[in-house]
């Protein structure tokens, strides 16, 4: 459960993050908010909760 939470957190952090960043700058906001953040997290997440290689791979190939 705590492991969820945690999720959740890091995720919300990100958002605000970019979020606050693009109101001081629309092009900075834009630069980080076109990375793929949300594909990494994807697969990190999958990583730790020790999922199989090939769904972490099927992930990164659908861009989730």
């Amino acid at each position: 459960m705590t492991f969820i939470i945690s999720k959740y957190l890091i995720t919300a952090f990100i958002i605000v993050f970019v979020s606050e960043i693009a109101k001081r700058s629309d092009k900075l906001g834009a630069l980080i908010s076109s990375l793929p953040l949300v594909t990494i997290l994807v697969m990190i997440w999958l990583f730790i909760e020790n999922q199989s290689i090939e769904k972490i791979a099927n992930q990164y190939k659908t861009g989730i």
